[in-house]
């Protein structure tokens, strides 16, 4: 009798070239990062697990002492991202203006939040699930976004996703 169990695809890091490897990745209530979006449509995942690298920073912990990760997706694998300048992502790799996160909803599900309570220590935070973000089931389309709300110029050495499928065995 066969099992079905769990399975991994290949960890894929996301581009950061809108921070230059995210070294400037400065605190803010409005500025963020975006993905580019993943196009689901051939692995067709079940889910997608994102992790965080952050190296160790010199600076104090202020603001919310968090960065605030973020999904946004389609179910139209051929609609292109449209923004309209409250956050909303247009599906490449960038800038993004959040509306103020310490005021304002933010039109995209958050799937985690990297605390920053203590100054000169690496964070590796995640895995976050994206499909959780979308009731259990990721999107054709899919990416991430970023906000820096933590007092300290972030320095990102990667941002990691991998899929997750069924097999049979």
């Amino acid at each position: 009798m066969a099992d079905i169990k769990l399975a991994f695809g290949t960890a894929t890091a996301f581009t950061l070239s809108a921070y230059t490897s995210m070294t400037a990745f400065a605190t803010s209530a409005t500025a963020g990062w975006k993905s580019a979006y993943v196009d689901n449509s051939g692995n067709k995942y079940l889910d997608a697990l994102v992790t965080v690298e952050l190296a160790a920073v010199n600076t104090a912990p202020a603001n919310s002492k968090a960065i605030f990760l973020y999904a946004f997706g389609l179910i139209d694998g051929t609609t292109a991202y449209t923004s309209t300048g409250d956050g909303t992502p247009d599906g490449s790799e960038g800038t993004l203006t959040f509306p103020d996160v310490t005021a304002n909803a933010i039109p995209m599900p958050r799937i985690g939040v990297i605390p920053y309570p203590t100054q000169n220590k690496a964070i590796n935070a995640g895995p976050f699930s994206v499909a959780q973000a979308f009731g259990g089931i990721l999107p054709v389309r899919w990416g991430i976004a970023a906000i820096n709300h933590s007092g300290m110029v972030a320095s990102v050495s990667a941002i990691r996703w991998i899929g997750v499928h069924e097999t049979v065995v």
